[in-house]
Parts: structure tokens; sequence; C-alpha cells
């Protein structure tokens, strides 16, 4: 059938029609999210992904970051966070599994261990409470350094073990028992 109005009706449902809705508006919202994950590079899979970061800021906005980590972070020189720690951060804060492939010299050791001393909360001392497995001993090093820098004054006590010999002397006789 044809639908006969007066323009005033027309107008008035034209209107109608623009107003947006929850639907419009998430779908909006998610264009956005994917034009910055393609100018910056990011490509993911998934459901159900927590959006990606633009600023160190948001971090503690929304995440609750250590006051303490987002000082070191600037301290670092970090302004900006690059694409992999920009999408992979968020992921792990939810709690979720992360496959991440970066360039050497992306910032991968950052966008790890932020998560890993936020899900830590504080220091306790019991033991190991966290462990890093790398697979060259420069990676180690590396992955040591940005953490000491990442966690001081915040009380967490970073280590390296490399030989068992030298963790037995370290950290006493009886660490194998404890940790």
């Amino acid at each position: 059938g044809i639908k006969w109005m007066s323009s005033l009706e027309a107008k008035f449902e034209d209107a109608k029609d623009k107003k947006p809705t929850a639907e419009k508006l998430e779908r909006l919202r998610r264009q956005k999210i994917n034009r910055f994950r393609n100018q910056h590079r990011i490509s993911i899979q998934g459901t159900d992904l927590p959006d990606p970061i633009a600023t160190f800021e948001q971090l503690q906005k929304e995440y609750k970051i250590h006051p303490k980590i987002m000082e070191n972070i600037q301290a670092a020189g970090f302004r900006v966070p690059t694409p992999i720690q920009m999408q992979a951060i968020p992921v792990m804060l939810h709690g979720r599994e992360l496959l991440a492939s970066a360039p050497t010299g992306s910032g991968k050791t950052l966008a790890f261990c932020i998560p890993l001393l936020t899900h830590l909360k504080q220091p306790r001392n019991k033991g190991f409470r966290a462990v890093i497995v790398s697979p060259t001993r420069e990676l180690a090093s590396q992955t040591h350094r940005e953490l000491v820098k990442l966690a001081e004054g915040t009380g967490f006590r970073i280590h390296m073990i490399h030989k068992a010999a030298e963790a037995v002397k370290k950290f006493g006789p009886k660490s194998s028992k404890k940790f």
C-alpha cells in the first residue's frame, strides 16, 4: 500500500529516522576503532577484544595502573605507546591469552611487563610470584633491566636467574623447597 501523510508528518518521520540508536552508535564506535587499528597497522583475531589505547594516560584512567609505574613509564621517556603496546596491554589487562608478533625494538617487553606488574598488584613476601622464561641470556638481561626500571619504587624485587648453582647461593640452600 501507499502511505499518505502531510509534509509536516514527513518531516517528523525524517527526524525520527536520524535519531541515533544504540546499534548505530556501537557500529560507529567499532568503525572508529577499526580505522585506528588500520592506521597503526594493528591486526587482530579473536572475539570480544578490548579496545586499543592511544596514550599511556588511558592506562591510569581505565585500568588504574599503579601511579609509580606510570611515573616510571614517563621517566623512561615513553610518551606514546607503540602499536604492539596499544593493543597487547589492554588484552593482557583483561586477563586474556595473547600471541603477538612485532619487529625487534617495537616495545614487546614493556607490553607484557606493565600487565604483569599490574596483576601482581603489590609486593608480597611469598617467594617468586611470576616467572619469565627467555630463550637467550641477552633477552633475559633486557627483560630484567626493563622490569627493574618499571618497578622502581614499587617494592617489587626483580631477579634474574641464569645458573642453578648461583641461584642456590643467592637465595639459600632451602630455596628449591621454598620456591
